[in-house]
């Protein structure tokens, strides 16, 4: 059995940058466990699969999963990834701009935001946030993310929230805090299930070395699913710009922009807007590889 596979650059605007998606287009012939075995194979953070769709108006379903086995069901860069490369390869309708695409049991809308020479961007919308709960245990936490407590900033309290996977958002004081970040994994992994949550975004608001159009610099870890690091993380971002909006720190309605993955060398920037309960995520990407598994 030959299994055709793309790998696709999400975030990016230029190869080697952003966040690697490993996608299968053609996957309807494939059983969980070895959509399972295939992420394994590739080992990123995401591996997603386009199927069928089994709910009415959606033109195609996404299964992602991690390197662990976990499937994602929130609407990240596995399925901007999986966009950038349908509307490249000319698989959706070129008249044809707004789509809705199927994600666990959610119907999520999707827009083809530009088609060119410079590449492909795309827009989506993530599920409506949702703030949880509130962690209060500073020292802990700044010991499993090999910080000290006063690297936390004080004006904010962590948090799990979420936009269709919830993750703990940790405030740090300073860009060269987020940079020092060593997490130590088994630690990280008890706190993050003590408190509900999968992963583990830090971030600071403290950007000015970044310039103006930068709202925060982020990394994120999930060692719950197998993910030592990420260099851009949509449902993460989505969270925090929704918890930023709530708190008056962005405008509702304007751009927020997040910048991800640069201690990795892999920087990214993560555009979004939020809007009542609407939380859209957009970027551009680019498809860097292409090959043939062998099963």
């Amino acid at each position: 059995m030959d299994v055709e596979f793309f790998w696709v650059d999400v975030f990016a605007e230029r190869p080697l940058t952003g966040n690697p998606l490993a996608l299968v287009p053609d996957a309807d012939g494939l059983s969980t466990e070895r959509m399972r075995a295939i992420a394994r194979e590739f080992n990123q953070s995401e591996t997603t699969f386009l199927v069928r769709p089994d709910l009415p108006g959606a033109d195609h379903r996404l299964r992602s999963f991690t390197p662990g086995g976990v499937e994602v069901l929130g609407a990240g860069h596995n399925a901007m990834g999986a966009w950038i490369w349908l509307a490249g390869s000319g698989r959706l309708d070129p008249g044809r701009d707004a789509f809705v695409q199927q994600i666990g049991g959610d119907a999520l809308p999707v827009r083809i935001v530009s088609r060119g020479a410079d590449g492909v961007r795309v827009s989506m919308d993530q599920s409506p946030p949702r703030f949880l709960r509130r962690v209060d245990e500073r020292d802990a936490l700044a010991e499993a993310l090999g910080l000290a407590s006063d690297d936390l900033a004080d004006d904010r309290v962590p948090e799990v929230a979420s936009t269709g996977a919830e993750h703990l958002l940790v405030p740090i004081r300073s860009t060269g805090a987020v940079d020092r970040a060593a997490p130590d994994p088994a630690r990280l992994k008890k706190l993050l299930a003590d408190s509900g949550a999968e992963g583990c975004y830090l971030y600071t608001l403290d950007t000015g070395a970044l310039g103006p159009d930068t709202d925060a610099y982020a990394r994120f870890f999930n060692p719950t699913v197998g993910i030592a690091e990420d260099p851009a993380t949509g449902t993460a971002a989505g969270p925090l710009a929704a918890a930023l909006t709530r708190d008056g720190r962005t405008k509702e309605g304007a751009p927020i922009t997040i910048e991800q993955g640069r201690a990795m060398g892999r920087p990214s920037r993560i555009a979004l807007t939020v809007d009542g309960g609407l939380v859209r995520i957009a970027g551009s990407g680019v498809i860097v590889a292409q090959g043939v598994l062998h099963l």
